[in-house]
């Protein structure tokens, strides 16, 4: 017997908030064993990124291959990708079948509103990985960016499209290929330390569908999940002043 084995395609997070390091713990948090294909590593602080090195397409091709060779992938979270390569990279594996349809996390859009993804791979993205994507799970900037509409959103033909990110009510959005629509009502913390939340969610619902669960109940326990987390660190603060801090990846009682 062997435990659910869940895939992140991501960035390297050194302050541990986001990325593969959220990736990582979220899926052990759910009995799940990971596995990391790296596309890029950063340095970072609160505030800002100062230096990102991407992965080439070769390696993170190497990586993936090498990956299939010794695992069976139950489940695929994709994160950050840089350049048009490195999602052709992925796409083509998902398209024959070598990595299953994964939850995709369209990271375009900073905390600060700036769009850091040019067309090139937004386009790539639509085309060749949105369209074969599980879930995609677009913060509400970045459905902004992906469609002016629902029924737009509904035509990247992702399985379920999650808009997440909801004011006062936490309320996320399920956006179903025929564009029917139904509101996912949460809970709201009351928190500055949401780093990583959106990450978090992703491998979440990766992990639940790991584990067999259907794309809305995935959705629903990676939800409540990073509520959870967010309880758990509610009142961090690891610096003076108004910084966005992680969210926690301790596990519960931790």
């Amino acid at each position: 017997m062997i435990p659910p084995v869940v895939l992140t395609i991501a960035a390297h997070d050194p302050l541990g908030g986001a990325g593969i390091a959220a990736d990582l713990t979220t899926f052990a948090a759910h009995g799940a064993h990971g596995l990391v294909a790296v596309t890029a590593v950063t340095a970072q602080r609160f505030g800002s990124v100062d230096r990102v090195v991407a992965t080439s397409a070769e390696l993170l091709a190497a990586q993936l291959d090498g990956i299939v060779a010794s695992f069976p992938i139950h489940g695929v979270k994709v994160g950050l990708l840089f350049d048009a390569a490195q999602v052709e990279v992925v796409a083509e594996r998902v398209a024959d079948g070598r990595l299953p349809a994964p939850v995709v996390d369209p990271v375009m859009v900073d905390g600060r509103g700036n769009r850091f993804v040019d067309p090139a791979i937004e386009n790539a993205a639509r085309r060749l990985l949105f369209p074969r994507a599980a879930v995609l799970t677009p913060n509400r900037a970045e459905a902004a960016l992906l469609g002016p509409d629902h029924a737009s959103l509904a035509a990247l033909g992702a399985g379920l499209v999650v808009v997440t990110g909801g004011g006062a009510a936490a309320t996320d959005l399920l956006v179903w290929p025929d564009g029917s629509i139904r509101e996912l009502v949460g809970e709201w913390i009351d928190t500055t330390n949401v780093r990583g939340s959106g990450c978090t969610f992703a491998a979440a619902a990766a992990a639940g569908l790991a584990a067999g669960e259907t794309p809305e109940a995935a959705v629903r326990s990676a939800k409540a999940f990073v509520a959870e987390r967010l309880r758990d660190s509610a009142d961090w603060a690891f610096a003076a002043g108004p910084v966005v801090g992680p969210v926690s990846h301790r596990l519960a009682g931790g």
